[in-house]
């Protein structure tokens, strides 16, 4: 995933940018990390620390870690096979349609290539109705 240009992409900006999707709950989730779903599903959720994750130096934890529904494992594939994506898997998460970041790399991707994701995430997971309704809205004739 090579950078587009724009400004790198912020916390703050996966926060604004799933609330900005329609029809999405936001729950504070276990340790008030958040859980953005839309329908009951989740689309993006800043995960606990976990073993499957971590510093492969120190041993510790990754507390940083986001977590991006995709819409296929092709997707998944591209994102995380990319030498230059900050996006990786685990084991954990094999089989699981899902892409994890840490926050502390966001900034490798611009706020557009944020805003796709954040976008392909939700579309993965709001309904048949929601997503032909969005994307009526906002694909180009």
């Amino acid at each position: 995933m090579k950078r587009t240009g724009g400004r790198p992409a912020r916390v703050e900006d996966v926060h604004d940018l799933a609330l900005g999707m329609p029809h999405v709950r936001v729950y504070a989730g276990t340790q008030n990390r958040p859980i953005y779903q839309v329908g009951g599903k989740s689309f993006v959720f800043f995960r606990n620390p976990r073993p499957d994750a971590f510093d492969p130096d120190t041993g510790q934890r990754y507390d940083d870690v986001i977590v991006f529904w995709v819409p296929n494992e092709g997707d998944k594939l591209a994102m995380v096979q990319d030498e230059f994506s900050p996006f990786f898997t685990t084991p954990h998460f094999d089989g699981h349609l899902s892409v994890l970041v840490r926050a502390s790399r966001l900034g490798e991707i611009s706020y557009d290539e944020l805003a796709e994701v954040v976008q392909e995430a939700w579309l993965s997971r709001a309904s048949d109705r929601r997503r032909a309704t969005w994307l009526e809205e906002h694909l180009p004739d």
